[in-house]
C-alpha cells in the first residue's frame, strides 16, 4: 500500500510522494492542486487563490521545488564563500608575512655567533672602541679570515623583540649601494643584540670637516665627490631602493668615508619606512639631531623626504664652510650657519661662508654648490627640491636654479630675549655650544603610523 511505505521512504520529510499503478499518494507543506470549492475549508471560500512556490528554472512548470534541495544549494553556496574567504585571508596573511623561506635563509646566513664577536672585538675593550651614542657603543674587530668589522652593540634596554628586530635586520641588508655602509650580519643572543657592519677606515666625515687641520686634507674635488656621494645615496633611499625611507638623522657624524675618501651614509636607527606611494608622516616622538631637523618635523612631529632634503642642504654648507650649525657671535650679531649663509648670500659676500682651504676650487662651482644648498634649506617644504633635483643641479651646470627664499631657523641679529627661543629651536641651550642629539636604538620603524 503506498500509505505504508510513507513511513519507511518520506518520514521526517517535508514533503514525499509514492506512485504506484492504481495509487497516487503525496504530501506536500504548500497546496500542490487545484483547489475547488469542495475542497476548500469554509473559511477559505471568497479568498483569492493561494500561491504556489517558486518552481525550479528549466523544469515543467507543473513541477515545484524540492525545498531540501534548495536548502542544500544554499549551505553549498555558503560553504564555497567561507572558503573562498579563508583562501584569500590566507594568502593576504603569506604575503604580509615578515619572513619568505628566502629571507629565513638570509636571516641564517647574516647570524654571527656571539662567542665569535666577542674574540673579534677582545670581549668588547676599550682599546677597540671607536665610538659610543645613545644606541650604544661601537668597537673595532677582527674576524679569524681577516676582515675587520665595526661591531655595534645596541643598548639592552631596547622595547624590540627578537623578530622586530630580525626582520627589521632583513630590510637594512637589502640596501645595497656604494654610498651606504654595507650590513654584514647581527648577533641575537639573549639580550644582546649586536649589529655588524663594514669596517671604514677612515672614520666620519665631521672627524674631517669640523678639525682645522684634517679638513686640510679635503680640497675642492674631495668635498665635491663626498656631496655628490651624499647625494646619491640619500637618492637610492628615497626612490631607487625596494622600499622607500627617511633616514631623518643625516648628519656629519653619520657619513663615514672609506679609503678613497668616497661618503657611506650610516646609522639607520631613525629611518622609517614608506610605501612607494607615501609622501608624508608625523610622529609625537622627534628623534634626531637638532640643527639638521627641518622645522614641520622638529616643531610639529611631521616628517618627509623634504626633511632628509633639508638635512642635507644644511650638511652641504657644513662641507662648504667648514662651520658647525651652530650659534656663534658675529661681532654684535648673534648667528647660526643658515642665517649667516642667507645674509651673506644676499648681499653678495658669499666667500665669507668659503672655507678658506678650498681656495684650489672654482668660485663659480662653489657658488652654485651653496645656491643649492640654500634651495634645500627654504622654510617653505614646498620650495624645496627632491633629491633626484638635487642629484641634477650637482651633476650639470647647464641645470637652472631657482633663486632660493629665506630659510628655516635665523638666528636672532642681537643679543636679547628671542635668542632663547631660537637657540632652543637649534637644541643648543647657548651659543656655541654643542648639538643635542636625541636616538634610538632600533634599526629602522618598519610601518608608518
Amino acid at each position: 500500500m503506498a500509505i505504508g511505505e510513507i513511513r519507511s521512504c518520506c518520514l521526517g520529510n517535508v514533503g514525499g510522494r509514492v506512485v504506484r499503478p492504481s495509487c497516487n499518494f503525496r504530501f506536500e507543506s504548500y497546496i500542490f492542486y487545484t483547489p475547488t470549492a469542495d475542497t476548500l475549508p469554509p473559511e477559505s471560500l471568497g479568498s483569492p487563490p493561494p500561491v504556489s512556490p517558486p518552481l525550479r528554472e528549466g523544469r515543467d512548470d507543473k513541477k515545484p521545488v524540492n525545498s531540501t534541495a534548495i536548502i542544500v544549494i544554499s549551505v553549498v553556496i555558503i560553504a564555497v564563500l567561507i572558503i573562498s574567504c579563508c583562501t584569500f585571508a590566507r594568502a593576504r596573511k603569506r604575503k604580509e608575512k615578515p619572513k619568505t623561506l628566502d629571507e629565513n635563509r638570509l636571516a641564517k646566513s647574516l647570524q654571527f655567533d656571539f662567542g665569535i664577536i666577542r674574540i673579534a672585538t677582545d670581549d668588547f675593550s676599550d682599546a677597540n672602541k671607536l665610538g659610543q651614542g645613545g644606541f650604544g657603543v661601537v668597537h673595532k674587530g677582527r674576524l679569524l679570515n681577516g676582515q675587520d668589522i665595526a661591531v655595534k652593540r645596541l643598548s639592552r634596554d631596547s622595547g624590540q623583540g627578537n623578530t622586530e628586530f630580525e626582520n627589521e635586520i632583513l630590510l637594512v641588508a637589502k640596501l645595497q649601494h656604494r654610498n651606504l655602509v654595507r650590513l654584514l650580519g647581527f648577533c641575537l643572543e639573549g639580550n644582546e643584540r649586536v649589529l655588524i657592519y663594514e669596517f671604514v677606515p677612515n672614520g666620519s666625515l665631521d672627524n674631517f670637516i669640523f678639525d682645522p687641520i684634517k679638513r686640510t686634507q679635503l680640497d675642492w674635488e674631495t668635498r665635491y665627490k663626498i656631496i655628490r656621494g651624499i647625494a646619491r645615496g640619500i637618492l637610492y633611499l628615497h626612490e631607487d631602493s625596494q622600499l622607500r625611507i627617511i633616514h631623518r638623522d643625516l648628519k656629519a657624524s653619520n657619513v663615514l668615508l672609506d679609503q678613497e675618501m668616497n661618503p657611506k651614509i650610516s646609522d639607520f636607527g631613525m629611518a622609517r619606512l614608506f610605501v612607494m606611494d607615501q609622501t608624508q608622516g608625523e610622529t609625537s616622538t622627534i628623534v634626531g639631531t637638532y640643527g639638521y631637523m627641518a622645522p614641520e618635523y622638529a616643531m610639529h612631529g611631521h616628517f618627509s623626504v623634504k626633511s632628509d632634503v633639508f638635512s642635507f642642504g644644511v650638511l652641504l654648507l657644513e662641507i662648504i664652510s667648514g662651520r658647525k650649525n651652530v650659534c656663534f657671535r658675529n661681532g654684535k650679531q648673534i648667528e647660526n650657519l643658515l642665517s649667516f649663509a642667507w645674509r651673506n648670500w644676499e648681499e653678495g659676500t658669499i666667500v665669507n661662508l668659503i672655507d678658506p682651504c678650498l681656495k684650489d676650487g672654482s668660485a663659480s662651482k662653489i657658488e652654485r654648490l651653496i645656491q643649492v644648498g640654500l634651495l634645500c634649506i627654504q622654510k617653505d617644504i614646498t620650495k624645496r627640491p627632491t633629491m633626484a633635483s638635487v642629484v641634477i643641479m650637482l651633476n650639470s651646470s647647464s641645470y637652472r636654479l631657482q633663486v632660493p627664499s629665506p630659510p628655516a631657523y635665523p638666528a636672532p641679529t642681537t643679543a636679547d630675549s628671542n635668542m632663547a627661543m631660537e637657540t632652543n629651536w637649534m637644541g643648543l641651550d647657548q651659543c656655541g655650544s654643542s648639538q643635542m642629539s636625541v636616538n634610538d636604538v632600533s634599526i629602522t620603524e618598519l610601518y608608518p603610523r
